[in-house]
């Protein structure tokens, strides 16, 4: 079973349907439990880092998912909160990657929203995937490089497309709308 985290964020639908599509059956659920007993955990998201993290915190979900021993997936918002802090709202994250969110610099092209290309890609999630391929992004702010990048985009400037320390991978794109790529992306993940 794989456990998608509900921790009051956007986005979780599109990731179920996206794991059905590939044959997989999933829960979306804030359960300890239910997380703690599943093969996998998905935590996406779409929404805004103060607020999420206090949702995770007051139900003892913090705890919890940095405690986690099985493959665990962070997506856009959940690859943010797995960074040590985030400017968005002053907020102490979770500090599994050893790295912090900053705010693009004000342009007229932020959001970044989109298609976007990655390069550096190192690690079990890329097997298959190729540099020139696209993927999907909306996000405001970014997760800076560190040892834990494994792949990294240039929009404005670079930062970590994706990362990975021990059980723990994350991507700022939207492997769940990210077509063919993501769908690889996704399925190297479920078959780790």
């Amino acid at each position: 079973m794989i456990a998608i985290i509900r921790y009051n964020a956007g986005n979780v639908r599109s990731v179920q349907n996206a794991l059905t599509r590939l044959g997989y059956t999933s829960i979306i659920t804030e359960d300890a439990y239910e997380i703690s007993g599943a093969q996998k955990v998905i935590l996406p998201g779409v929404g805004e880092a103060g607020s999420a993290m206090k949702y995770l915190r007051e139900r003892d979900l913090d705890e919890l998912i940095i405690s986690l021993k099985q493959p665990v997936l962070g997506i856009c918002l959940g690859q943010q909160l797995m960074c040590r802090y985030s400017e968005e709202r002053d907020t102490k994250c979770l500090g599994i990657f050893d790295s912090d969110v900053r705010l693009f610099p004000q342009i007229d092209t932020v959001p970044h929203i989109g298609w976007n290309n990655f390069f550096s890609l190192r690690g079990l999630l890329f097997e298959g995937v190729s540099p020139e391929d696209d993927v999907y992004y909306v996000h405001s702010y970014y997760p800076e490089i560190s040892s834990c990048t494994t792949a990294v985009c240039d929009y404005i400037l670079p930062f970590s497309a994706a990362m990975q320390k021990d059980n723990f991978y994350a991507t700022q794109f939207h492997p769940e709308k990210s077509a063919g790529t993501g769908e690889l992306i996704l399925k190297n993940f479920l078959e780790l």
